[in-house]
């Protein structure tokens, strides 16, 4: 047996390679440079305790954040509605919600800061006698497109959308890398079975949330959203956050319907007494639709 003389270069081993290659590949994220997070450029939420928690202290710019919810939870606006309102205030373009569950409200929304007119909703086709916001079998690759679609339009900020629960990781990985490559912010609702997935979810930033109504009355608790950090680039953090509802916007969301409710129960008293020849049918309807709005 023949000994290597001394000088001989020691050959290199496998792992000195593989620490030399991996950081110049994109789309790898390594675990011990979680700290990088906090110079990514990010979207201030609204809410400080969510904020608190954040790598970089908001939603990621340029990354699919993966929010999980129980089926009929409709959580999404009052997480997402003042982070929304600010990224709109601060830069021109158009927000695409794709496929939502139901169509925003535009006076809520409004009063809330954020400019219906320049929402782009695209609707999901469903098969008929299926409930409001359901998914039919097999679109979800339709949808992700439509996703890929948006992000890459110059005009849109971010978008937002309502995925079904079983899709295939190689969609989650090309809307991730979709949102990274643009810069924009890919807010991704799916039902909370999402999170029994044997994989690992490629979104660098997941959440579960529901809402929790509290106790009414003098002493009680009030209306909540409970958050729980299902995965960030940091340490994992044990306990659920609950973020308090921003009720002031619904004062002024009740104050659009009383205003709406008058100005079409005007139209409609002016409808009665400008139009002499209605039909004997005609009248009790348009009177009792009178007495209903105002």
């Amino acid at each position: 047996m023949t000994t290597p003389h001394a000088s001989q270069p020691a050959q290199p081993a496998p792992m000195a390679g593989a620490a030399r290659v991996l950081p110049q590949l994109q789309g790898v994220w390594r675990g011990d440079g979680w700290q990088q997070a906090l110079q990514q450029r990010v979207q201030p939420s609204g809410h400080a305790l969510l904020d608190a928690q954040l790598p970089g202290g908001g939603w990621p710019l340029g990354a699919m954040v993966e929010l999980l919810q129980p089926a009929h939870g409709h959580a999404e606006w009052p997480l997402l509605l003042p982070g929304l309102a600010a990224l709109m205030q601060r830069s021109a373009g158009q927000v695409v919600l794709v496929a939502p569950p139901c169509r925003p409200f535009a006076p809520g929304l409004e009063a809330a800061g954020v400019a219906a007119h320049r929402l782009c909703c695209v609707e999901a086709d469903t098969h008929p006698g299926a409930h409001p916001g359901a998914h039919p079998a097999g679109d979800g690759a339709g949808l992700a497109w439509v996703c890929e679609q948006a992000l890459r339009c110059r005009d849109v900020l971010a978008v937002l959308a309502w995925l079904p629960a079983g899709l295939p990781m190689a969609t989650l990985r090309r809307l991730q890398w979709a949102a990274a490559a643009q810069g924009r912010i890919l807010w991704l609702w799916r039902e909370a079975s999402a999170a029994l997935q044997t994989v690992a979810s490629p979104a660098p930033l997941r959440l579960r949330v529901e809402t929790e109504l509290g106790e009414p009355g003098e002493g009680g608790t009030p209306a909540c959203l409970r958050v729980q950090l299902l995965k960030r680039r940091g340490p994992a953090l044990e306990h659920p956050l609950k973020l308090p509802l921003h009720h002031w916007a619904w004062q002024d969301v009740l104050q659009a319907q009383a205003l709406r409710r008058t100005r079409q129960a005007g139209e409609a008293q002016r409808w009665l007494h400008g139009h002499g020849q209605l039909l004997p049918a005609e009248a009790p309807a348009l009177q009792a639709a009178a007495h209903t709005l105002g």
